[in-house]
């Protein structure tokens, strides 16, 4: 079972997730919503697509952009379409 942590708080448990460029990715559906707000931040990868960026939010405290997904996927990536990885502290365990 992989986790996602962040200031003792559990953002993401799956034991589904998928391994891609050394980032767990979790399924959208194991993240929980409450610790994540939309980001205006956007960057590209030219095989994946266009990634959009979530702000982790845990008791006050802002990770600004601490987590990625790519709403929708170039062909070669349709496997991580919404699901969410992370970095900038974020600890991930598998």
């Amino acid at each position: 079972m992989a986790t996602a942590t962040w200031n003792g708080v559990v953002l993401a448990r799956s034991d589904d997730c998928e391994v891609v460029e050394g980032n767990l990715y979790f399924p959208p559906d194991t993240i929980d919503a409450r610790y994540f707000e939309n980001s205006d931040k956007h960057t590209t990868c030219g095989w994946k697509g266009v990634a959009s960026y979530y702000d982790v939010v845990v008791d006050g405290q802002r990770n600004k952009d601490a987590a990625w997904y790519y709403p929708t996927t170039k062909d070669a990536a349709a496997n991580i379409a919404g699901y969410v990885a992370f970095w900038r502290g974020v600890q991930v365990d598998r």
